[in-house]
């Protein structure tokens, strides 16, 4: 008994250590993961879907080159948004990229160092180019909160027992790739997804009303997108979009308590 109460001791302690206070948000995070590691691993994971799925030319597209104005938008904010906080460094070491693909598949994601997704499935639900900036915005937040390094962590602390990322690398490839995937909600079909917290939710909400509003598109956007988000789900299994990020009847009402913050930093384009 004295033995495992040491042990408990010695694992509390190590988990302790291994906290961090979120620059951004001012919450403490599980960070077992350098942000460097992960954005590495984010741009061989990234390169390698992109090559492995059919990526819509944005030279030839307008859809694919909405997607592209809206993620250049969206960067530009954030770096204002972090700069203006005096955390430019934060972010000194993105390499933004943004790519729509063709799948029916409603989805988006963000990985570290600012490898962005787009699905063509996900358009006919956003409508307009402001509701896609409210997801992309979303999505964006995840990564710049860390959300997706914090998931990562637990998941090597759950599932690969704290093991560092290099070492999980090279001893367990697929398990630890699979862990990735499934932080930054890339397929489900990759295992159990590990789901956002409430708390992750509402930074990621709050957040991304702020930067689509700061890149001059209107937050007011979000409310009948996630209306039209929650009539997908009603009867039916949720699209792939909601069942990465856990939608309640909340939600909406939660939106429309932050909408007066995110309107403070709204300045339509043009003006």
């Amino acid at each position: 008994m004295k033995r495992s109460l040491t042990l408990v001791t010695i694992a509390v302690s190590m988990l302790a250590i291994a906290c961090a206070t979120n620059a951004i948000t001012g919450r403490r995070q599980l960070s077992l993961v350098p942000e460097n590691e992960l954005q590495s691993m984010a741009k061989s994971e990234y390169q390698q879907f992109l090559s492995q799925n059919k990526v819509v030319s944005s030279s030839q597209n307008k859809d694919a080159e909405m997607v592209r104005r809206v993620g250049s938008r969206i960067a530009t904010a954030i770096t204002t948004y972090y700069k203006g906080k005096g955390l430019a460094n934060e972010l000194q070491n993105y390499q933004w990229e943004y790519n729509l693909v063709d799948s029916k598949d409603v989805n988006a994601w963000c990985m570290p160092g600012g490898k962005i997704v787009v699905y063509t499935g996900l358009l006919p639900v956003t409508q307009n180019e402001a509701a896609l900036a409210v997801v992309v915005g979303h999505e964006v937040a995840h990564a710049v909160a860390k959300h997706g390094s914090e998931r990562m962590s637990q998941g090597l602390l759950q599932q690969l027992g704290g093991t560092a990322l290099s070492v999980a690398l090279s001893s367990k490839p697929a398990e630890t790739q699979n862990l990735f995937m499934q932080a930054y909600g890339i397929g489900s079909q990759v295992g159990v997804m590990l789901p956002h917290s409430r708390s992750q939710e509402l930074e990621a909400d709050k957040l991304g009303l702020i930067y689509a509003a700061l890149a001059g598109y209107n937050p007011r956007e979000a409310i009948p997108l996630w209306q039209r988000m929650e009539a997908m789900a009603n009867g039916s299994k949720p699209p792939e979009f909601l069942s990465t990020h856990p939608s309640e009847q909340s939600r909406i009402a939660k939106l429309q308590q932050q909408m007066p913050e995110a309107l403070k930093y709204y300045q339509p384009m043009g003006k």
